[in-house]
């Protein structure tokens, strides 16, 4: 490999492709994603913080469940009285209680579906990513469980007709001895039969706090609120549903009558008409089917990626890499030189993402280090902070000038490729956290008149967090800075996904335009 006029390319170092396992739905899905940033804007974008989304909803669910559990009366006789009687309520407080609980159950289920296909369609179940997803499969069970058992508690025609289809479901299993619906649901056990609904739509919910917890346990700074503006708006949506569209009783339970003309939650209830569509046994087979698939995908070959390095003798125990790692990979022990107090980074093989964000945030990265080979704290084997210096020196010695501009893309994000030309060197990299930022002025001292650094849109990184890492270094929020002293007209930043290539086109010829006319920047040699 050599540099050209065209540019520079990375031939010998494997481009981390999408393990979607369906690359044109990928796609697909990301030029929806991208529709929604156009009203919401990146930051704000639902489609990119369904996981955030979720937990919002579960809190609010319990919120409004535990007030509700207040004002409810848990006997058989008096559980429908008790909750109808919230309608009247003065100011509709009572309605926008129910309604909101009501709402917000039916919201998190859509968002916790809609979190499942997305990280499906993005290929995000296997490797390090396995176990957040074999820890979130069993929260959908425990969601409709949960969800479903909310309606029995009404004790209306609604719920007692859930009641009843629920227990007949389960009467088609060969190995129930008896009929759930008639030793249970009969005048005389009523009672007996509203402790295990208590105990159902309220025990679940805490079975779904501990699943969460490991859910999100092997995720570094995992979100669990999205941002406060979309909280809010999802707040007042919900709320507003809750009082335009109220939630209302459907009459007394009677065990005596079948209850007709019923106004379905087509959203929790799906499994009813599911059952009467087809058959109980149909409906325990398709869903025994869905949920074995679902824990078999993270089984699938996976392609073997390279594992972040340490090297003892180069890392002083920063913790930056430790702060910074996505996906929890890196932990600290006592150093290998035996120091007091000195700690080691070590990675987890299993978990690391092969993103180099630590390489990105490790101090001893710095190009400006006064070494013959730069050999760094923690390191990518297969694409070696040196390499990517000598490239970048070489690269820029070989530019005929006048001008040379370099840009530093990401694999996941706009082709840094798309922006060859003779003034113009580019690199791919694995994430654009890994690239640190004193790299922008080493170019800049190595004869580049501007530096343009290229990355996922936000809230969209292959990695989480290696665009917000980014940001907030070159933004002097988060080690390692980029130097003040660095002027800030020679150096751009455009966050854009792969087919947002005319905007970093864009980003370039903006940054063009500004150094078109500024002195060279201090070179190498005179680098304090």
């Amino acid at each position: 490999m050599s540099p050209s006029g065209s540019g520079f390319v990375r031939e010998d170092l494997p481009v981390q492709q999408s393990t979607s396992p369906v690359p044109r739905i990928a796609d697909a899905y990301r030029a929806i994603e991208h529709v929604f940033d156009v009203p919401f804007g990146g930051a704000l974008n639902p489609l990119k913080h369904l996981g955030a989304l979720g937990f919002m909803l579960f809190w609010l669910l319990v919120v409004s469940g535990v007030v509700l559990y207040v004002l409810l009366d848990t006997s058989a006789a008096g559980a429908y009285r008790s909750i109808d009687e919230l309608s009247q309520v003065p100011w509709m407080l009572g309605t926008a209680l129910r309604g909101l609980h009501r709402y917000a159950a039916d919201g998190f289920v859509i968002v916790m579906l809609a979190h499942l296909a997305r990280e499906w369609v993005l290929g995000r179940y296997k490797g390090f990513r396995a176990v957040p997803w074999l820890t979130g499969i069993p929260l959908i069970a425990l969601a409709f469980v949960c969800g479903i058992g909310g309606f029995w508690l009404n004790w209306d025609q609604l719920g007692q007709f859930s009641a009843i289809a629920t227990a007949e479901w389960f009467d088609a299993l060969p190995f129930l001895a008896s009929p759930l619906a008639r030793n249970f649901l009969g005048d005389a056990n009523l009672n007996r039969l509203f402790t295990l609904f208590v105990f159902v739509h309220l025990g679940m919910p805490l079975l779904m706090v501990f699943g969460l917890w490991f859910h999100i346990q092997r995720i570094s700074h995992a979100r669990v609120f999205p941002p406060r503006a979309m909280a809010l708006a999802t707040a007042a949506t919900l709320l507003l549903l809750a009082l335009v569209l109220p939630v209302r009783s459907q009459g007394p339970a009677n065990l005596a009558t079948v209850p007709q003309n019923l106004q379905l939650d087509w959203i929790l209830l799906f499994i009813h008409p599911l059952t009467d569509a087809t058959s109980p046994i149909a409906v325990w087979i398709l869903l025994v089917a869905a949920f074995a698939v679902l824990l078999a995908l993270p089984l699938l070959p996976a392609r073997a990626q390279p594992v972040a390095v340490v090297d003892p003798g180069n890392c002083s125990g920063c913790r930056r890499c430790f702060d910074d790692c996505p996906y929890s990979a890196v932990t600290m022990v006592p150093h290998t030189n035996g120091r007091r107090g000195v700690e080691l980074a070590v990675v987890d093989a299993d978990l690391c993402a092969s993103c180099g964000i630590c390489v990105g945030a490790c101090p001893s990265s710095t190009p400006f280090r006064s070494t013959e080979r730069l050999v760094t704290g923690i390191d990518m084997p297969q694409w070696p902070i040196h390499d990517l210096r000598e490239r970048l020196l070489q690269g820029l010695a070989a530019m005929p000038g006048p001008r040379r501009y370099v840009v530093f893309g990401c694999d996941h994000g706009a082709r840094a490729d798309t922006t060859a030309a003779p003034d113009v060197l580019h690199f791919s990299l694995v994430c654009a956290g890994m690239l640190p930022p004193s790299f922008i002025e080493y170019a800049l001292r190595g004869g580049a008149d501007g530096v343009l650094v290229s990355g996922c849109r936000e809230g969209g990184c292959e990695f989480r967090l290696g665009q917000r890492w980014t940001q907030q270094r070159l933004g002097g929020e988060r080690p390692p800075h980029l130097r003040a002293t660095v002027p800030a007209e020679r150096w751009h930043v455009a966050w854009a996904d792969r087919g947002d290539e005319a905007a970093l086109a864009a980003a370039l010829s903006q940054l063009r335009a500004r150094t078109g006319a500024t002195e060279p920047f201090l070179p190498l040699e005179s680098t304090p």
